[in-house]
């Protein structure tokens, strides 16, 4: 975008104007042709890192199939009802596990793709 400079501090821009919405900001530089390296910031030793949680799911996920029979999976229907337990098998997801109902009409279903919220009767 073209900038208009507002201020200068000794030769260099300090203030800029945006010529298409008029909003005035700090310049900030562009960024060059090579950019250098980035180097990871070193973290401490005992500091822990989070768990992915769509990685978490999908354990889960797998977990579930090892217990579970999918022949007596139901088949997802959005006017049915359903408990928390049931296998479901989705036309799209395929085999999930309820998990969780939300009054009055949605039903949390974890699939390998991870935990959906879909609707129910």
């Amino acid at each position: 975008m073209n900038h208009t400079i507002v201020s200068m501090v000794q030769a260099r821009p300090a203030r800029v104007q945006c010529n298409t919405c008029g909003g005035i900001h700090n310049y900030r530089t562009g960024k060059s042709a090579s950019p250098a390296p980035r180097t990871a910031p070193k973290l401490p030793a005992t500091r822990q890192t989070r768990k992915d949680p769509g990685n978490a799911a999908h354990q889960e996920w797998v977990s579930m199939q090892l217990n579970q029979d999918a022949s007596a999976a139901i088949g997802y229907d959005m006017q049915s009802r359903y408990k928390v337990g049931n296998l479901v098998q989705h036309p799209k997801f395929g085999l999930g596990l309820v998990k969780g109902l939300i009054v009055p009409n949605k039903v949390e279903i974890l699939f390998e793709e991870g935990l959906k919220l879909l609707r129910c009767g």
